[in-house]
């Protein structure tokens, strides 16, 4: 008993780190996701294209690989800084996610019936109005979902920013493992919990959004 509490005092002087990369994570993916796929919808050639390439490019390469390469390789070949260790992680993280999630917003919205924007067109609406009032609001409903699915996805990547140096749960943990060998199967079991317990709230949210997603969009 006395190992697991020392365990768990150790994993938590991580849990700061953890939290502050997810929830930034999980806001700037969030406005990436949207923007892009929003741009992905676009008709504008050049911005559908280039929001495509982005897309591809952070969604067929590895999380780790984009961690290495803005943490190393960029400010070593081209001498660009991104800042602190954290806020490349947060960038590295969000782009990747933001690129999937840009598919369920650009998906979402081409799912929403053709008779709401042929309605709306009647009704002499701008395209703005046409995307803020009518498409959006029924797209942002069948995207709830599968977006509470990626925000449990983001808390998973963020246990790789241990990889560039920034002192998260999973760095305590392998600090302690280092130093105690015997106990390595304590500490991964209790790394576990501590990303379960943090995974919960964005379970329910997921459920809950299931839930909502049901309610309130235009069949056919």
């Amino acid at each position: 008993m006395g190992s697991t509490i020392d365990i768990s005092f150790v994993l938590l002087k991580g849990i700061k780190v953890t939290l502050i990369v997810l929830v930034f994570s999980i806001l700037l993916s969030t406005i990436i996701a949207f923007v892009a796929g929003l741009s992905r919808s676009s008709s504008n050639f050049l911005l559908n294209k280039f929001t495509g390439f982005y897309v591809e490019i952070f969604r067929g390469t590895s999380l780790i690989v984009q961690l290495f390469w803005f943490s190393y390789a960029l400010p070593g070949l081209f001498n660009i800084h991104l800042g602190s260790d954290i806020w490349t992680g947060i960038l590295a993280i969000s782009l990747n996610y933001g690129a999937y999630m840009s598919e369920i917003v650009r998906s979402s919205i081409s799912a929403v019936a053709k008779g709401q924007t042929e309605a709306s067109i009647a009704l002499n609406m701008s395209k703005f109005q046409r995307m803020r009032l009518v498409i959006l609001p029924q797209a942002v409903r069948m995207m709830l979902p599968e977006y509470g699915n990626y925000l449990i996805q983001i808390l998973k990547g963020t246990s790789l920013v241990s990889l560039i140096g920034l002192t998260d749960i999973l760095y305590y943990g392998n600090i302690y493992k280092s130093t105690h060998l015997s106990e390595t199967p304590s500490v991964f079991l209790l790394v576990l919990i501590f990303y379960f317990i943090l995974a919960l709230p964005l379970i329910a949210f997921t459920r809950k959004m299931e839930k909502v997603s049901k309610k309130g969009v235009a069949q056919g």
